[in-house]
């Protein structure tokens, strides 16, 4: 294999150089981006806005479909599709049908609608556990099912695995460094000692798990079935079982949180591969861009909360917000596109569609990898797939702390957005909704030829 040559300096010049180049092709999204300094903290409306890598992200026109057009005229493909916010596709027509006519009748009363029923329904049909809740984002549909692990099982500690993102939640904001909790990505304890309410291993070290469940003090394991922020990693062949046997052997409820992973099927990679979790978390795509999220509980797990918490009586005024939700959680409009986006978008052939698509993403870049022998490797998992810069998957976080190649994404990023393509900007993943089509795959393939072969001619391999 052709080895990557440690170039720094000269990575950091063609970085530089891409990065002038879309400043020079986006003068009004750069104008854009200065005048938005003056009055948001960290210049956009949210401070993940600012993570693009041509220095300043493009401003939005129009998005509709698979495709992005900025202020300034210029076309992307989007595999980004809002860290999959968007996974439907933009502005999917079933979508803002169903959200204009709940619009023109109500959209937020704090009271239930008859489609309600019909989403209810449907949910526990498609994912397999009996009673749901929703909320306005994953992360507080994450916070619900932690708060009421502890509640049924009387302990504080949440489980988690070093380089997962689970939201604001605070419990998850960890990482293994040096054998111990700490706090990652510059993140701020908050007022939490996080040694008393957090306990992290790594993904996939089934002996961590046993240990860490083993004191019988954790309530709750919180984790995706494929890790998917810190690069795409694997689980490894039999671990799944294994956190549900070890969990259920001490007594410790188990969340899988499929907020990306819901991409691998109509069921997610819950259904797909027969899980069976006491709580089933997901949000973002879930109602076509309109901010959501849904929390699914186990027979089980059910009966237990409604033991120490029983539906009110009528003729009692007592408080029942059991410390999650919101007046916005279940609203109407929330109601509407979530029906539609189940009804009539995350379909199964769709799904089909948006698979194949990943697949065929996956197979053009492997083939560019192959071509010019280059220790890379592309994993794709359902409606997804992701390059990185290491010879094989990573196994765990700490695999992708030592591996990662942060220079050469930003720089990969920076090219792709110059050549009309968006990918995620925290890492290189891609993501396919209904609308990407086989030429916007085959477009990916062939500017990716583009970037290696500029890395050849620049000597960087």
């Amino acid at each position: 294999m052709t080895a990557l040559a440690s170039n720094a300096a000269t990575i950091d010049d063609l970085i530089d150089r891409e990065q002038q180049r879309f400043a020079d092709s986006h003068p009004a999204s750069r104008a854009n981006w200065e005048r938005g300094k003056r009055h948001f903290l960290y210049g956009g409306p949210s401070h993940w806005m600012r993570r693009w890598a041509g220095g300043f992200p493009p401003y939005v026109e129009e998005a509709k479909g698979a495709r992005l057009t900025d202020v300034d005229g210029k076309s992307y493909v989007d595999f980004c599709l809002g860290d999959t916010g968007g996974m439907c596709g933009h502005a999917p027509e079933a979508v803002t049908d169903a959200a204009i006519r709940q619009l023109q009748r109500g959209t937020t009363t704090m009271l239930p609608t008859e489609e309600s029923l019909w989403v209810g329904e449907e949910l526990a049909r498609r994912f397999g556990l009996p009673y749901w809740t929703l909320t306005t984002s994953a992360t507080d549909a994450n916070r619900g099912a932690i708060r009421f692990s502890r509640m049924v099982t009387g302990r504080d500690k949440v489980l988690v695995f070093s380089g997962c993102y689970h939201g604001g939640v605070e419990e998850a904001h960890v990482e293994l460094r040096d054998g111990k909790v700490s706090l990652r990505n510059m993140i701020h304890p908050n007022g939490v000692d996080h040694t008393r309410v957090s306990k992290v291993v790594e993904f996939n070290d089934f002996d961590a798990v046993r240990a860490a469940l083993a004191d019988r003090d954790v309530a709750v394991v919180l984790m995706e079935p494929v890790m998917t922020n810190f690069g795409m990693i694997p689980v490894a062949e039999g671990f799944l079982d294994f956190v549900r046997e070890e969990t259920r052997k001490t007594g410790t409820l188990l969340i899988i949180d499929e907020t990306h992973t819901i991409s691998s099927g109509p069921g997610g990679y819950t259904r797909l591969h027969g899980l069976e979790p006491d709580f089933f978390v997901a949000g973002k795509a879930i109602a076509g861009g309109i901010p959501a999220g849904i929390f699914g509980v186990s027979q089980e797990t059910a009966e237990k909360i409604w033991a120490a918490v029983p539906y009110v009586n009528p003729r009692q005024r007592q408080s029942a917000h059991l410390g999650i939700g919101g007046t916005l959680a279940g609203n109407a409009l929330t109601i509407a596109t979530m029906k539609a986006v189940l009804e009539s978008v995350l379909t199964p052939a769709n799904f089909e569609k948006m698979i194949a698509n990943a697949r065929r993403l996956a197979e053009g870049a492997r083939a560019v990898i192959s071509a010019n022998n280059l220790p890379w490797h592309v994993t794709q998992i359902g409606a997804r797939a992701e390059i990185m810069f290491t010879p094989r998957p990573p196994r765990n976080g700490a695999d992708v702390i030592a591996t990662r190649r942060g220079d050469l994404e930003t720089l990969l990023h920076a090219f792709y957005m110059n050549e009309g393509i968006l990918v995620t900007p925290f890492h290189t993943m891609f993501l396919m909704c209904p609308a990407t089509t086989e030429a916007d795959v085959d477009h990916h393939t062939v500017v990716f030829g583009r970037f290696v072969e500029l890395l050849k001619q620049e000597g960087i391999i």
